[in-house]
């Protein structure tokens, strides 16, 4: 597919393995069940769409704008996420354990109780994410944009910050940096 525009369509167990759709646009699409497998999304926008039982296994989204979808307790772990605008997309207790995220704008998601260990996030947008519960040992968010969250919530352990990051927790701590 190439071009394509739906909106408020249903793709309910819609088989799209393999597909690969380009430059499209889903708005408020219902993809609940559909099969995904190898299917590869580029530079396509998937706006409020749900995503809620979908199998995505080796699918690839490269630079798509997914602002406001769902993806509710979903294994993401064998998807590829390359670049994009996750911004406000549902990812409450989402496994996105290990993926390479590097440069992925997720202002505003939901990351509650999401497992982000091992995940590479340097220079992601995470401006005003709700990260509460988010299991995050071994994850790296060198470089990355922490404005607007909770830092005192946040197990901390094993995860890369880099100096200007260290400061920044250590002011919201309450510390005074010299």
């Amino acid at each position: 597919m190439r071009g394509c525009r739906f909106e408020r369509c249903r793709f309910r167990a819609t088989r799209l393995t393999e597909a690969r759709i380009l430059s499209c646009v889903f708005d408020e699409c219902d993809l609940r069940g559909a099969l995904l497998p190898s299917a590869t999304f580029v530079s396509t926008a998937l706006t409020n769409c749900d995503f809620g039982m979908t199998d995505p296994f080796l699918t690839t989204f490269r630079e798509c704008k997914l602002t406001g979808s769902t993806f509710h307790d979903m294994d993401l772990g064998q998807a590829h996420i390359a670049g994009g605008d996750w911004s406000l997309v549902n990812l409450r207790g989402c496994s996105l354990r290990e993926l390479d995220l590097r440069k992925v704008r997720f202002a505003e998601a939901d990351l509650y109780s999401a497992n982000l260990s091992g995940a590479d996030l340097r220079d992601a947008d995470l401006t005003g994410a709700n990260l509460d519960r988010a299991r995050l040992y071994g994850a790296d968010l060198r470089g990355a944009t922490l404005a607007g969250i909770n830092l005192l919530g946040l197990d901390l352990q094993g995860v890369h910050l880099d100096v200007q990051q260290a400061v920044y927790l250590a002011q919201c701590h309450g510390a005074v940096v010299e």
